[in-house]
Protein backbone atom coordinates (compact mmCIF):
# COMPACT_ATOMS: atom_id res chain seq x y z
CA UNK A 1 0.00 0.00 0.00
CA UNK A 2 3.04 2.11 0.77
CA UNK A 3 4.55 1.67 -2.56
CA UNK A 4 1.31 2.98 -4.72
CA UNK A 5 0.97 5.79 -2.56
CA UNK A 6 4.84 6.32 -3.37
CA UNK A 7 3.80 5.85 -7.10
CA UNK A 8 0.99 7.95 -7.22
CA UNK A 9 2.72 11.00 -5.53
CA UNK A 10 5.54 10.75 -7.70
CA UNK A 11 3.03 10.33 -10.68
CA UNK A 12 1.19 13.85 -9.34
CA UNK A 13 4.62 15.66 -8.69
CA UNK A 14 5.63 15.00 -12.47
CA UNK A 15 1.99 16.14 -13.53
CA UNK A 16 2.64 19.43 -11.76
CA UNK A 17 6.02 20.06 -12.86
CA UNK A 18 5.39 19.59 -16.53
CA UNK A 19 2.23 21.96 -15.73
CA UNK A 20 4.38 24.63 -13.93
CA UNK A 21 7.02 24.72 -16.20
CA UNK A 22 4.84 24.87 -19.37
CA UNK A 23 3.15 27.88 -17.68
CA UNK A 24 6.17 29.80 -17.92
CA UNK A 25 7.99 28.32 -20.76
CA UNK A 26 5.96 26.38 -22.81
CA UNK A 27 8.70 24.99 -25.13
CA UNK A 28 10.35 23.58 -22.07
CA UNK A 29 7.02 21.64 -20.95
CA UNK A 30 6.81 20.39 -24.49
CA UNK A 31 10.05 19.30 -24.09
CA UNK A 32 8.95 17.39 -20.86
CA UNK A 33 5.46 16.05 -22.26
CA UNK A 34 7.48 14.68 -25.04
CA UNK A 35 10.00 12.84 -22.91
CA UNK A 36 8.86 9.14 -21.95
CA UNK A 37 8.84 10.08 -18.22
CA UNK A 38 5.59 7.87 -17.55
CA UNK A 39 6.81 5.56 -19.64
CA UNK A 40 10.51 4.98 -17.61
CA UNK A 41 8.96 5.14 -14.48
CA UNK A 42 6.30 2.68 -15.44
CA UNK A 43 9.06 0.40 -17.05
CA UNK A 44 11.08 0.69 -13.28
CA UNK A 45 8.32 -0.17 -11.62
CA UNK A 46 7.17 -3.49 -13.39
CA UNK A 47 10.85 -4.28 -13.52
CA UNK A 48 11.42 -3.58 -9.22
CA UNK A 49 8.13 -5.46 -9.64
CA UNK A 50 8.61 -8.52 -11.77
CA UNK A 51 11.85 -8.23 -12.43
CA UNK A 52 11.98 -10.26 -16.09
CA UNK A 53 11.97 -8.38 -19.27
CA UNK A 54 8.68 -9.97 -21.21
CA UNK A 55 6.34 -7.83 -20.08
CA UNK A 56 8.55 -4.76 -20.67
CA UNK A 57 9.44 -6.12 -24.04
CA UNK A 58 5.54 -6.57 -25.11
CA UNK A 59 4.71 -2.92 -23.49
CA UNK A 60 7.74 -0.97 -24.96
CA UNK A 61 6.25 -2.90 -28.76
CA UNK A 62 2.31 -1.40 -27.69
CA UNK A 63 3.96 2.14 -26.82
CA UNK A 64 5.53 2.51 -29.68
CA UNK A 65 2.57 1.83 -31.92
CA UNK A 66 0.14 3.76 -29.96
CA UNK A 67 2.02 6.61 -29.00
CA UNK A 68 1.74 7.81 -32.76
CA UNK A 69 -1.96 7.15 -32.84
CA UNK A 70 -2.36 9.54 -30.11
CA UNK A 71 -0.90 12.43 -31.69
CA UNK A 72 -4.38 13.55 -33.02
CA UNK A 73 -5.34 14.49 -29.68
CA UNK A 74 -2.78 17.58 -30.29
CA UNK A 75 -4.44 18.88 -33.79
CA UNK A 76 -7.41 20.96 -32.30
CA UNK A 77 -5.17 22.84 -29.96
CA UNK A 78 -2.02 23.51 -32.54
CA UNK A 79 -4.85 24.79 -34.69
CA UNK A 80 -7.40 26.22 -31.94
CA UNK A 81 -6.11 30.01 -33.41
CA UNK A 82 -7.35 29.08 -36.93
CA UNK A 83 -10.77 26.76 -35.50
CA UNK A 84 -11.73 29.82 -33.10
CA UNK A 85 -12.05 26.41 -30.07
CA UNK A 86 -11.65 27.50 -26.87
CA UNK A 87 -10.26 24.58 -24.66
CA UNK A 88 -12.99 22.29 -23.97
CA UNK A 89 -14.57 22.15 -27.54
CA UNK A 90 -10.49 21.75 -28.56
CA UNK A 91 -10.18 19.02 -25.62
CA UNK A 92 -13.08 17.24 -26.71
CA UNK A 93 -12.31 17.15 -30.10
CA UNK A 94 -8.60 15.32 -29.26
CA UNK A 95 -10.15 13.23 -27.39
CA UNK A 96 -12.35 12.13 -30.62
CA UNK A 97 -9.57 11.80 -32.79
CA UNK A 98 -7.60 9.92 -30.74
CA UNK A 99 -10.55 7.39 -29.43
CA UNK A 100 -11.01 7.42 -33.12
CA UNK A 101 -6.98 6.33 -34.65
CA UNK A 102 -6.71 3.89 -31.26
CA UNK A 103 -10.31 2.38 -31.38
CA UNK A 104 -9.37 1.46 -35.12
CA UNK A 105 -5.93 -0.07 -34.40
CA UNK A 106 -7.88 -2.15 -31.44
CA UNK A 107 -10.41 -3.43 -33.61
CA UNK A 108 -8.45 -4.09 -36.84
CA UNK A 109 -4.11 -4.93 -35.81
CA UNK A 110 -2.98 -7.92 -35.26
CA UNK A 111 -2.48 -8.28 -31.38
CA UNK A 112 0.56 -8.75 -29.97
CA UNK A 113 1.12 -12.49 -30.91
CA UNK A 114 0.46 -11.66 -34.29
CA UNK A 115 -3.20 -12.85 -34.39
CA UNK A 116 -6.16 -10.75 -36.14
CA UNK A 117 -8.09 -9.27 -33.92
CA UNK A 118 -10.91 -10.96 -32.97
CA UNK A 119 -14.63 -10.07 -32.84
CA UNK A 120 -15.58 -8.95 -29.34
CA UNK A 121 -18.54 -11.32 -27.95
CA UNK A 122 -20.88 -10.01 -25.22
CA UNK A 123 -19.88 -13.32 -23.33
CA UNK A 124 -16.46 -11.13 -22.70
CA UNK A 125 -18.27 -8.78 -20.68
CA UNK A 126 -20.05 -10.96 -18.67
CA UNK A 127 -18.74 -12.18 -15.18
CA UNK A 128 -17.59 -15.84 -13.95
CA UNK A 129 -20.24 -15.30 -11.12
CA UNK A 130 -23.21 -14.25 -13.86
Amino acid sequence: MIWTLVKAAISAAVIVAVAEVSGRIPRLGALLLTLPIVSILAFIVLWSKEGEMTTITQLARETLVLVPLGLPFFIPFALSDRTGLSFWPSCAVGVLLASITIGLWFRFAPDAMGQPAREVQSEDFRSDNS
